[in-house]
């Protein structure tokens, strides 16, 4: 049995979890968000309580797969995900118009983002992108892919990096000597 499996999800106020077969639907003060989970879990929901039994034995690992699925879902709806960038750089800069992020990252022209359906950014300072949502895998999935436009290199530390992200610097060649 999976230890995370079984612990119940306690949904907060406001929070209405629906189940049609498979399809589960959990809707909150930030949105609605549906997934439609494994042949071999059931999910049972009471009045407070959101709980995952498995259908059968060896299934420990979409036991517990499908109850943080559903706890990141239950957050997502009611407190929402957020993951912030940073641009390290001389000219590095972004800027949030409509529903586009617009980053100057040193290449010859701007780097265009559309914003996923569920996802908004926010630019301070010009640096400084937070991306929010309730989804926390397309929350995760933009900041990565906003971070793979150019990632922090390792001599001078340039780049897009997630603001709790350390860079180890390399020493350069003049070190050698």
């Amino acid at each position: 049995m999976s230890r995370i499996g079984l612990k119940p999800i306690t949904l907060p106020k406001g929070v209405q979890v629906s189940v049609d077969n498979k399809n589960i639907t959990v809707k909150g003060p930030k949105g609605e968000l549906v997934r439609v989970i494994h042949d071999s879990m059931k999910v049972n929901v009471t009045d407070q309580e959101l709980s995952v039994v498995p259908l059968k034995d060896n299934v420990a690992a979409f036991h517990g797969l499908t109850r943080s699925l559903l706890n990141n879902m239950v957050i997502g709806v009611s407190e929402g995900f957020t993951k912030s960038l940073q641009l390290i750089g001389v000219g590095y800069r972004a800027q949030v118009k409509g529903r586009e992020l617009h980053l100057n990252l040193g290449f010859s022209h701007n780097v265009i983002y559309p914003l996923p359906d569920g996802i908004d950014c926010k630019v301070e300072k010009n640096t400084l992108c937070t991306i929010y949502g309730s989804n926390k895998e397309l929350v995760g999935q933009v900041a990565a892919t906003i971070r793979n436009y150019r990632k922090p290199e390792p001599y001078h530390g340039k780049g897009v990096r997630y603001t709790d992200e350390r860079i180890v610097l390399k020493a350069g060649k003049s070190a050698k000597k």
